[in-house]
């Protein structure tokens, strides 16, 4: 079996395949502060009530936007998996190529979304991830990764509003059903959802339109959509083609499969080494 850590600033998504196949997948919070065996024992009673066994597990491999937290996960891996951890960074087989002026700056969840989403939905794309932060990425039908654009998400803004007004109460992040609310509250859901909805319209159009002016494609691109907030945008825009709540983990199940070979490789030189 194969354990795929995708971490994101609020939240850890684990997912466990086999044979190719997600078998399980569960959400946890994302906390500096917990040790490796604090992380361990949680996972381990995940495992349990799956019926799953640290013992069939085959590798590990982490997406992290959160650099504080790799050591302790590297650490969980080699303690109680007795893996090294693949991580997703440069030097690491996507089948991308990458075009931001800086291929290191870009985040390694926005790259394991782009492998996942190309080999599942061809191109031109545009990936919309729903996190802590709101994603865009263009990729080219050619596996060019152009690059996108970044925003504050649903939840930050919410906080925002929050903690920095002296009235404004901490709302549900639901749909309000108008906008021209009549209490705080509703008031807040539609600026705060619909809001949203329209900057991701915005941001699509715009991006439709330079995908085309930069490939001279007019194939119109598909767009996929991910994460926690994904399926409720979706439902009040028109621009959004498919909403896949795993992307993140297929991609990181394609990215290990892409480097299984070196890994192989390079388990066997370890091993010679010792011997």
């Amino acid at each position: 079996m194969l354990l795929a850590f995708d971490v994101g600033n609020t939240n850890i998504v684990l997912g466990v395949f086999k044979d190719g196949e997600l078998i399980e997948n569960w959400r946890m919070e994302t906390d500096n502060k917990r040790s490796a065996d604090e992380y361990g024992m949680v996972i381990k009673q995940l495992f349990e009530y799956s019926d799953l066994s640290f013992d069939d597990v085959e590798d590990v491999i982490i997406s992290t936007v959160v650099p504080s937290i790799l050591f302790t996960l590297q650490h969980l891996s080699q303690k109680y998996f007795n893996k090294k951890a693949i991580i997703i960074e440069p030097g690491i087989k996507t089948g991308l190529l990458i075009k931001y002026d800086n291929p290191k700056q870009v985040g390694a969840d926005r790259i394991v979304n782009a492998v996942a989403a190309h080999a599942k939905y061809d191109g031109p794309l545009i990936v919309i991830d729903f996190g802590t932060a709101t994603t865009f990425c263009a990729i080219t039908e050619k596996a060019e990764y152009l690059g996108g654009t970044i925003a504050p998400g649903l939840k930050i803004s919410s906080e925002a509003l929050f903690s920095m007004t002296a009235q404004l109460p901490k709302v549900e992040l639901e749909e309000p059903g108008k906008v021209i609310c009549k209490n705080t509250i509703r008031s807040m859901q539609s600026g705060l959802v619909y809001g949203h909805m329209g900057m991701i319209q915005f941001i699509v159009d715009r991006m439709k339109k330079e995908l085309s002016e930069i490939t001279g494609n007019d194939k119109a691109p598909k767009v996929i959509a991910t994460g926690g907030m994904a399926s409720m945008i979706a439902e009040g825009v028109e621009c959004i083609d498919e909403v896949d709540k795993m992307l993140t983990l297929e991609g990181l199940k394609l990215i290990y499969e892409k480097n299984r070979k070196s890994r192989i490789k390079q388990k066997e030189a370890e091993s010679k080494n010792k011997d």
